[in-house]
């Protein structure tokens, strides 16, 4: 019986490219696939359902309240503690909840992954985007609060896009790294939540970074969240915006998503065996 080689072999490309825009042009009907399955999967079976991407930032506002506004006497710039603490935890939350899915969707796609060939990219930039939804109905919510304590928007809310953009970035930039990492590692997804826990308290949510000393204030500089979220303070609630700090925090942002398609693309293509 004759062998013959076969006509087309589907693979990723040896030579290494950070990204292959033509193939995620290719894929973008698959993209939209993945990101709508991981949004009716996200509360697939609860009673609650959409509503808790309502609950999680509003029950830690409360919480943040209680002990840090009421409590500790935390400044918050002259804005009331409940609407200072709800403009850091709603990017945060969106953030958080993304690297989360993000770094678990490989391991949670195996069975995809293991069948047929596509750019395994889009598993972590489908669960990120699902996370959008969230951010939007959660930002409903800020909308609603700003409203009851008649803060005004000025014309810094324009901004907010270019903060939406940076968080989604920097969120897919680590979430894709840890995505690659928790293939080979699956103590990735035991670590994970230990580190967004205290990641959380050096990204500026619970407190200005101006109520801190200077050289801590220059240390956080090294972390984008921090920088980003005040940002959006900045934008929707008319503070003074820290041009530098956001200005690091986009380079910084850049050059994660690099390293982590980089590491991304670097064992890709081992995906289908060891997951």
């Amino acid at each position: 019986m004759m062998h013959t080689e076969p006509l087309v072999v589907i693979q990723p490309s040896r030579s290494w490219k950070l990204i292959s825009l033509k193939d995620l042009w290719a894929y973008r009907e698959l993209l939209f696939f993945l990101t709508w399955r991981d949004v009716k999967v996200r509360y697939k079976q609860t009673a609650l359902g959409a509503l808790w991407a309502i609950l999680q930032p509003l029950f830690m506002m409360l919480i943040f309240t209680i002990f840090f506004g009421r409590l500790a006497g935390v400044s918050s710039a002259g804005i009331p503690y409940p609407l200072f603490a709800l403009a850091g935890l709603v990017p945060w939350t969106f953030f958080s909840n993304a690297i989360t899915q993000s770094g678990n969707s490989l391991v949670g796609s195996a069975n995809l992954i293991s069948k047929v060939y596509f750019p395994r990219l889009l598993v972590p930039a489908a669960a990120m985007l699902a996370g959008l939804v969230d951010f939007a109905l959660a930002f409903v919510m800020f909308c609603v609060l700003m409203a009851f304590y008649r803060v005004a928007p000025t014309v810094q809310v324009l901004f907010v896009p270019v903060l939406v953009l940076l968080t989604a970035l920097f969120a897919l930039g680590v979430g894709t790294w840890m995505a690659a990492l928790n293939v080979k590692y699956r103590d990735v997804r035991f670590a994970l939540p230990f580190i967004i826990q205290l990641w959380l308290f050096v990204s500026s949510v619970i407190m200005p970074s101006a109520s801190l000393p200077l050289k801590w204030r220059r240390l956080l500089l090294l972390n984008p969240m921090s920088a980003i979220i005040e940002g959006y303070r900045a934008a929707l609630l008319g503070l003074p915006f820290d041009w530098p700090a956001l200005g690091i925090a986009a380079l910084l942002t850049v050059a994660t998503l690099l390293y982590a398609i980089y590491s991304f693309a670097r064992v890709e293509r081992s995906f289908a065996d060891i997951i």
